[in-house]
């Protein structure tokens, strides 16, 4: 096996454990680095929270660092990365953010701080970011800490951010002696790693069949696997997807092409997020990202692992799907496109070998009267499994239903698209009895069952609520909620004819 090479903090390493090891056990049990802790082991506290820096700008000039909890990262991941512990933060005098904790007695059992400590750094790091108090709680939203409390946390973040003021970035923190001058050198350690490992196999032609891909474990961005099969992983086959450069090319990135917005399947959450070409389509998608996932989990999960995870109540594979996205699926030099609401096949099953690769997913150009929502339930409000979630796609003209995608989840054994729903509201003017009409029939398309979550009947409820909260937030000056909380709206009105010819 070849080693897999990389920067821990101010050292290059080269090691042969497993790929599939994951990176906070090789810090704890290999390197000795006992400042990250071992919490939940699930990304669910955030104590074991590291900084993964990686080669960016035109010419990998500069390193762009990102906070991620280790206890789902693969060691093989690491080629060519920098990984940045709470040791290689640490300086002679306390930093701004540890001093800040100290002031605001923000730490009291102690174990869950070096987390905390990366990813308010993390924060300052990233350059030209003005630091408020929406950003602190952000970087502090993947953290659980129960012996102090938040209170004294974010108002630490918030002394933090203007200790260091307008001087955010690594260049600045390291010139202003708040950051190890360690970092300064990391890119040019890190392009050489990349040029003496270029001609090696990772640099071969794309071969899903190939040992690199071949039967074993995937593993894309490792947040849902490593929490399903942690134990198993490290001593199974592994391929690391983002490990190989030919395949990190062909999976990542987004750009407009053929009248379709491609995003590479190993896009992660937040770059999805972040990118212009997705926020000037759907100009809220931040707000949705901070329901579904923690800073520190949206830098890991990626867009083509929670489509294939085939989840029924993937949070992102929902919104994919209301939007009308195809997969692109490469087994070696052949290629295929399926459309998504042709992908799942049941629980768990869907339109895909064993032997083919999501390489891309295709999200059709969005008109610019085309309105985008979703709605989401979970015992928590943040960073928890839905319950029920859904979300919409819609265009309207002269007061009525154009095109409609609407699609649900946690109510089927699969992701859901209402086609039903959607047929029967197409060229319906937008008001309350067309849309009462639209909740019975999705209440025919879906088959919720009860569980942990919800009983079936809890769930038959929320379908009807989040489809009105959908549709009133996208169409105000048709709809209001107060319109559906008359008697006549308590009691589901009969299914229509959805064969019938339009009104």
């Amino acid at each position: 096996m070849a080693d897999t090479r990389f920067l821990l903090n101010d050292r290059q390493i080269s090691t042969t454990q497993p790929r599939g090891l994951l990176v906070l056990d090789y810090l704890r049990h290999h390197e000795r680095q006992t400042g990250t802790k071992e919490g939940c082991k699930e990304g669910d506290c955030g104590a074991c929270t590291v900084l993964i820096g990686e080669l960016d700008g035109a010419e990998l000039d500069v390193i762009r660092y990102r906070p991620v909890t280790s206890c789902l990262m693969p060691v093989g991941e690491l080629e060519g990365r920098h990984l940045v512990t709470i040791e290689g933060l640490n300086l002679p005098e306390l930093t701004p953010v540890q001093q800040a904790i100290v002031d605001q007695g923000a730490s009291q059992c102690g174990f869950c701080t070096p987390g905390i400590v990366v990813s308010l750094t993390g924060l300052l790091m990233q350059e030209g970011t003005k630091v408020d108090r929406t950003k602190v709680k952000h970087a502090l939203s993947g953290h659980l800490c129960r012996c102090t409390g938040y209170r004294s946390l974010k108002a630490a973040g918030d002394i933090a951010a203007d200790t260091v003021g307008e001087r955010t970035g690594v260049e600045s923190l390291v010139a202003d002696g708040r950051l190890p001058a360690f970092f300064l050198d990391a890119p040019a350690q890190l392009r050489q790693i990349h040029a003496e490992t270029a001609a090696e196999a990772d640099g071969d032609a794309f071969d899903a069949t190939s040992e690199e891909i071949g039967p074993g474990v995937v593993i894309a961005g490792g947040t849902d696997i490593y929490v399903q099969q942690g134990e198993d992983v490290p001593d199974a086959k592994v391929a690391v997807l983002n490990k190989t450069s030919e395949l990190r090319q062909a999976m990542r990135g987004i750009e407009r092409r053929n009248g379709h917005l491609r995003i590479g399947a190993l896009t992660t959450f937040e770059e999805f997020a972040e990118h212009p070409e997705v926020r000037k389509r759907i100009p809220d998608i931040a707000d949705y990202m901070y329901l579904i996932a923690s800073w520190q989990i949206r830098n890991r999960a990626t867009l083509g692992g929670n489509v294939v995870n085939a989840s029924p109540i993937g949070d992102m594979t929902v919104l994919l799907l209301a939007l009308g996205s195809e997969l692109v699926l490469r087994r070696g030099d052949a290629q295929r496109t399926v459309p998504m609401n042709a992908f799942y096949q049941g629980y768990k099953r869907f339109d895909k070998t064993p032997d083919e690769i999501l390489i891309s997913i295709l999200i059709p150009e969005l008109d610019a009267t085309t309105r985008v929502g979703w709605e989401k339930v979970s015992k928590r409000k943040c960073l928890d499994i839905a319950t029920v979630n859904c979300a919409a796609r819609i265009r309207a003209e002269g007061g009525r239903f154009v095109e409609v995608g609407l699609a649900v989840g946690g109510v089927a054994p699969i992701p859901l698209e209402l086609k039903a729903t959607n047929d029967f509201l197409r060229g319906q003017p937008i008001d309350r009895s067309v849309v009462e009409c639209a909740l019975a029939v999705a209440q025919t398309e879906i088959t919720p069952i009860s569980d942990v979550r919800g009983s079936a009947d809890y769930k038959r409820l929320l379908t009807c609520q989040l489809m009105i909260a959908l549709l009133t937030g996208m169409f105000p000056e048709h709809l209001t909620a107060a319109e559906f909380l008359g008697p006549a709206s308590r009691s589901s009105p009969p299914a229509p004819d959805v064969g019938a010819g339009r009104a």
